[in-house]
């Protein structure tokens, strides 16, 4: 199987599965590879240059035939071990062909940059979670799906985690 692009799925440990699975959906329906990234926040990107990708240790660089069903191997610090035998776990049983990459800074930012770096046919995200913590992150940082789909020149797919009913009030509705 030849890759020809690829689809990049932002990924972080205790994510909901639907997400990748969705992901995965798409790479398979398209022959593409599927990039799940891991964008660590509390690091920051590069400082020898302003505009350096905000890549931390990455995998190595996809070849033609990547291994179906086996993670990159990083070359400087390790992808969450946990989170990769999760993604095995899950995608695993799937023909699609998937890597891990590890990144740093800004998650919108980031995945924006990997996705232009290897011309990724579309990011995909979910959505926030609905606790305390997702909507004290989400206050403080925005929301990653929104802050890619304004600064993107490719599709940015987001995947419901907790969909409501259009007769409740979103969390910032209610007052």
């Amino acid at each position: 199987m030849s890759i020809r692009t690829r689809v990049v799925v932002g990924v972080y440990p205790g994510q909901a599965d639907g997400v990748v699975l969705q992901a995965a959906v798409f790479a398979a329906r398209f022959h593409a590879e599927l990039v799940c990234a891991w964008v660590d926040p509390g690091r920051h990107p590069r400082a020898d240059h302003a505009d350096a990708p905000a890549v931390g240790p990455v995998a190595d660089p996809p070849t033609d035939s990547p291994t179906i069903g086996t993670p990159a191997t990083p070359r400087v610090a390790q992808f969450s071990p946990y989170l990769a035998a999760h993604l095995e776990r899950i995608l695993g049983g799937h023909d699609i062909a998937w890597s891990t990459h590890q990144l740093t800074g800004d998650p919108a930012r980031a995945l924006g940059q990997l996705a232009e770096s290897l011309r990724a046919a579309m990011i995909v995200v979910g959505t926030r979670d609905g606790t305390v913590r997702g909507s004290l992150q989400e206050f403080f940082a925005g929301s990653i799906a929104m802050n890619l789909a304004h600064r993107q020149n490719r599709p940015v797919v987001v995947i419901p985690l907790s969909p409501v009913s259009f007769d409740d009030d979103l969390p910032w509705e209610s007052d």
